[in-house]
Formats: structure tokens, C-alpha cells, sequence
């Protein structure tokens, strides 16, 4: 038996101003575009996935180069069913060994297609103005925790 329940969406709700909308499709659009370019440009010159390499890097800069698999799926943005299946194919392909030399080269990479594609469209004060803005959204990402003791 289900336990699912149905969301109800009130009749003649207000729609979203002109402004909330692209806001909102910019901000899908701006992280599409750019998640896709960076996957392609770090598979291409070092066989590597977006997703492997920010695993590999979140672990890199942990404590040790170790870190409990709920905590790196969470940093990550990977269920924990998806990061078991990630990790299992790093550690198939050899990676975890190789891991540090492969993000190193991989590095200088992503550096430039972000760097390129992102950080060069903006001003120093634009770029902090956004990071407090996305702070408002998920300030677990600058390791301050959402303070409801969940993550985010």
C-alpha cells in the first residue's frame, strides 16, 4: 500500500512575476550550460567526469583524504546510492590510486573553463555578491551547516 500523497495546487494561484522567471530559468540555464561545458571539456582531455572529479577533489581537500560516504555525497550533490556507484567505478578503474595525479592534471582544466566561462564575466564585487546570495539558498556550502543539524 502507498503512502505517497498527492500535492494540491490551489486554483487560480498567483503566477510568477516576469523577473522571478528569469531568475529563476537564468539560474537553470546559466548551471546547465556550464555543468555541460565542464563535463565535456574534462572528459575530453582527461577522461574524467565532472562528477568524478569533484569526488576526487572533495576529498583531496578533506582531513586526510578521507571523509564518511553520507558526508561526501552531500558535498558532492550525489545520493548515496549514486556515490557507492561512483567510488565503485573509481576504485574499478584503478582511480583512487591514481586519483591525485589524475585530479592534479585535471585541475589546471577546470581552472581555465571556469575561470573562462564564469569568473571572467564578473567583477570581484559581483562574484562576492553572488556568493552571499547563494549562501542565502545553501550556506552549508561554506561549511557553516544549514543549522538544522541535517545538512542541506
Amino acid at each position: 500500500m502507498s503512502t505517497a500523497t498527492a500535492v494540491k495546487i490551489p486554483s487560480g494561484e498567483e503566477s510568477l512575476t516576469e523577473g522571478e522567471v528569469r531568475a529563476w530559468r537564468g539560474l537553470l540555464r546559466a548551471h546547465a550550460c556550464l555543468a555541460k561545458r565542464l563535463d565535456a571539456e574534462l572528459e575530453q582531455a582527461h577522461g574524467l567526469p565532472m562528477t568524478s572529479y569533484e569526488v576526487l577533489q572533495h576529498l583531496q581537500d578533506s582531513s586526510g583524504g578521507r571523509m564518511r560516504m553520507c558526508d561526501l555525497a552531500e558535498q558532492a550533490q550525489l545520493s548515496r546510492s549514486g556515490l557507492t556507484r561512483l567510488v565503485d567505478r573509481l576504485e574499478r578503474d584503478e582511480l583512487t590510486e591514481l586519483g591525485r595525479e589524475r585530479l592534479a592534471e585535471a585541475r589546471g582544466t577546470h581552472l581555465a573553463v571556469v575561470r573562462e566561462h564564469f569568473f571572467s564575466r564578473f567583477s570581484e564585487g559581483e562574484l562576492s555578491a553572488l556568493a552571499d546570495l547563494w549562501d542565502r539558498i545553501a550556506p552549508c556550502g561554506n561549511g557553516a551547516g544549514n543549522g538544522n543539524g541535517n545538512g542541506c
